[in-house]
């Protein structure tokens, strides 16, 4: 990835953290500038009345107790730097000069003979700010710990960045080293968070997509494998039409391979659609008994050649379309070994239904399409879970179904 998410993730919780970290830094010095600010303007409110009240006492100023506070008679005896920056009319103020002085004024009203009188109280605070003489005795320890606890701060970050996201990397890596056609698991499955949800919903998507690209590629290589050969037979057969006209046998050979292709197409257009999901009961007694129906009108064969052992109902699990493509077949491929002259007997018995036909004696091993349909008649069974044997015999062919069974 070309920006990586745990690198995202910890550079927005570094950044958050140096922020705090600054933004509490930056208050905590507004607080101590704040309440040195509100000490020394407490103390020259403490003056100013203790003055007020020596005013009333003797009728005169007097000068303050303090080393540190100054009382002026009137503007004019302010220090010249104090009145450069505060205003006659300004109740308070706070002066800070060149030369490092740093001043707080308070103006005091008072009455003499009926006139009032303005007098005002200096405090030189230079002398006793905290913050500034902390700032220059202990800045470098305070920003040895700022910034250690900062470097701790980003190593938490670090940390929980890497805890959240390996996760989410760990099942990009495995989504990236999928294999077409591989297994499909991801480790963080089994989460009980949102992780855990989406590599449940990616092993869901991955394998659908698995199963549908093996249904594209097998329904691909089945119409080129199972519809060469009737093609073949038609086209030559055709051929055969330009020197003489088509005989009885050759219509009946077109007629066969083009119930042959259209059988075939029903099986691989079921297989291709995942229409082969299992689960609905089916009544297989009445699929055999409508496969023999539809047998009977399709080819020439005596019914009285049929023996049928089922019981009264037989319901199996799996689907119904398939069922009928897989009976179909196996009683058409019975006909294909046997002929018309076979006998077809058709038994359940402890789970498994077996279809049997007779084959002529001398009669040699008849395999052309039939082959083939071995193959998608496993595949027909294989999508509602079941199994299909085949037992070929010199005089008797047997296809054996193991069918699961409804509860």
């Amino acid at each position: 990835m070309s920006r990586s998410i745990r690198r995202q993730l910890f550079a927005a919780l570094a950044g958050f953290t140096i922020l705090l970290c600054l933004c509490y830094t930056g208050l905590a010095l507004v607080i101590a500038y704040v309440t040195e600010d509100m000490l020394v303007q407490r103390l020259l409110e403490r003056e100013a009345a203790a003055v007020s009240m020596r005013w009333q006492q003797h009728g005169k100023l007097t000068p303050s107790g303090s080393d540190l506070i100054t009382v002026y008679g009137g503007y004019l005896d302010l220090p010249q730097a104090v009145r450069a920056q505060v205003p006659p009319s300004a109740p308070r103020g706070e002066v800070f000069t060149a030369t490092g002085q740093h001043y707080h004024v308070l103006a005091l009203d008072l009455v003499a003979a009926g006139q009032p009188r303005r007098s005002y109280l200096l405090a030189d605070v230079a002398p006793v700010l905290v913050v500034s003489r902390l700032a220059r005795e202990v800045g470098g320890v305070v920003a040895g710990v700022a910034l250690a606890l900062i470097a701790l701060a980003l190593l938490l970050a670090y940390w929980l960045a890497r805890r959240l996201v390996l996760p989410l990397q760990r099942l990009a890596r495995e989504a990236h080293l999928l294999a077409p056609g591989g297994a499909v698991h991801f480790s963080g499955r089994d989460r009980p968070d949102e992780i855990g949800f989406l590599a449940r919903r990616l092993e869901t998507t991955f394998a659908e997509l698995q199963a549908v690209l093996q249904r594209e590629q097998a329904f691909a290589r089945d119409v080129s494998h199972e519809l060469r050969t009737p093609l073949t037979l038609m086209h030559n057969t055709l051929a055969l039409d330009y020197a003489q006209a088509l005989g009885g046998q050759e219509q009946a050979q077109l007629r066969q391979s083009t119930h042959e292709m259209r059988a075939t197409l029903d099986v691989l257009f079921a297989l291709a659609r995942a229409e082969q999901l299992p689960g609905d009961v089916v009544e297989l007694r009445g699929c055999i008994e409508q496969c023999l129906l539809r047998l009977l009108d399709e080819y020439r064969w005596d019914a009285s050649l049929l023996t049928l052992d089922l019981p009264e109902r037989l319901e199996v699990l799996g689907n119904g379309q398939l069922t009928m493509l897989l009976i179909n077949n196996c009683l058409a491929n019975a006909l294909f070994h046997g002929g018309p002259d076979c006998r077809i007997s058709i038994a359940f018995a402890q789970g498994c239904l077996s279809i049997d036909n007779t084959v002529p004696v001398g009669q040699p091993r008849r395999v052309q399409g039939f082959a083939h349909g071995q193959n998608l008649l496993l595949r027909l069974a294989q999508a509602m879970q079941w199994d299909i044997v085949f037992h070929p015999g010199a005089t008797q062919y047997r296809v054996v179904i193991h069918a699961s069974q409804a509860p």
